[in-house]
């Protein structure tokens, strides 16, 4: 029975990127995907996917498969991509997203139970979609957990996350270590079911496991025909066409946007340094980018219109989001210094361009 590393979700955008990072390495790589057809607009097997990485088309929470699949390769290390990833979507299609998220996370784990196949290192991919709105400080300096910004709220135009003293408060970064979760979206409920279970499974079972909070991804290669993720991509999109770029709230929402080769940086490293148990990690540049910054830097790049303020907004999105780095880098050894402004984003508009993606 061969020993395998095994990248569920492995066809898509981290997963196919990471793929090229681990094929000629000391085991084969299976990439497990469902190929679903809001992230692949063809069935076909992903061009970005390395020839050296074997693609099977399967869902993760068929029980099957995992009987099949584990009758005959043994998965020394994981790396669990596979995710229904719509913070918005989710609100209305909660059994997609909790089915794909949960189940599909609980049947992998008893298939290996099931199967006696206890993996060397699991890595969980998960999201700063976890902590919901996260902690802030109020003015005088206190810290706090806000409310959910509710659809009342958010339908007054109230865009801001204000202190008991009713002064805007200032957020304070992702961090694992001293921050807990408070998800505002069911995606994010699910992400954070998927960490519990995956912590208390490894634990029991005495597998070193790896949880990583990303933070907004982006880069080339990431679906530019998927609504619901990939916001970088669908400005790029939009502004090629000389379109006007539409901006949520009052456009300063803030995003840490890291770069896609970075985060496959992080991955790699994780599956070389495996923990003693498990551990958390944010994945993120320390930096944050305003989502209307974000729309005017594209614009500019293409020539388009400015951007403009629409006063709409997203039930579940929160305020804003960026990573803590300190861990990331003593632990790893992994900076995720990709610059936005000066590199990122021009790099996926040469893509889209590369690609003819209009």
């Amino acid at each position: 029975m061969e020993d395998v590393v095994i990248l569920t979700g492995g066809a898509g955008f981290i997963g196919s990127r990471l793929a090229e990072r681990l094929v000629g390495g000391p085991r084969r790589v299976i990439a497990i995907d469902n190929m679903h057809p809001q992230v692949h607009a063809s069935p076909s097997r992903p061009s970005n996917l390395p020839p050296e990485a074997e693609l099977i088309v399967a869902d993760v929470a068929d029980r099957d498969f995992w009987d099949n699949f584990l009758s005959r390769f043994r998965p020394k290390e994981i790396v669990h991509l596979a995710a229904e990833t719509g913070t918005g979507q989710s609100l209305t299609e909660s059994t997609r997203h909790s089915y794909a998220n949960v189940v599909g996370t609980t049947q992998m784990l008893d298939g290996l139970a099931r199967h006696k196949a206890i993996p060397d290192h699991i890595v969980l991919t998960s999201s700063r979609a976890v902590y919901g709105e996260g902690a802030w400080r109020s003015a005088a300096g206190t810290t706090f957990y806000p409310s959910l910004r509710d659809h009342a709220t958010l339908s007054k135009g109230v865009w801001s996350i204000l202190g008991a003293d009713g002064e805007a408060a200032t957020p304070i970064e992702h961090c694992a270590a001293a921050m807990f979760p408070k998800p505002s979206s069911v995606y994010g409920a699910t992400k954070l079911a998927q960490e519990q279970i995956i912590a208390s499974w490894a634990s029991a079972m005495g597998v070193p496991a790896t949880v990583f909070r990303f933070q907004n991804v982006y880069g080339p290669g990431q679906s530019p025909y998927n609504a619901y993720t990939g916001i970088i991509t669908l400005f790029h999109r939009i502004a090629r066409q000389g379109g006007t770029i539409e901006v949520y709230e009052d456009g300063l929402i803030g995003r840490d946007f890291v770069y896609v080769d970075d985060v496959v940086d992080s991955c790699v490293a994780a599956l070389l340094q495996p923990p003693a148990s498990v551990r958390y990690l944010d994945v993120g540049t320390g930096q944050a980018t305003t989502i209307l910054a974000a729309a005017n830097l594209i614009a500019a790049l293409h020539g388009a219109p400015q951007p403009v303020i629409s006063g709409k907004f997203r039930d579940g999105d929160i305020r804003w989001a960026v990573a803590e780095t300190k861990h990331l880098a003593s632990e790893l050894g992994v900076s995720c210094d990709t610059s936005f402004a000066d590199y990122g984003a021009q790099r996926v508009g040469e893509w889209l361009i590369a690609e003819n993606i209009v």
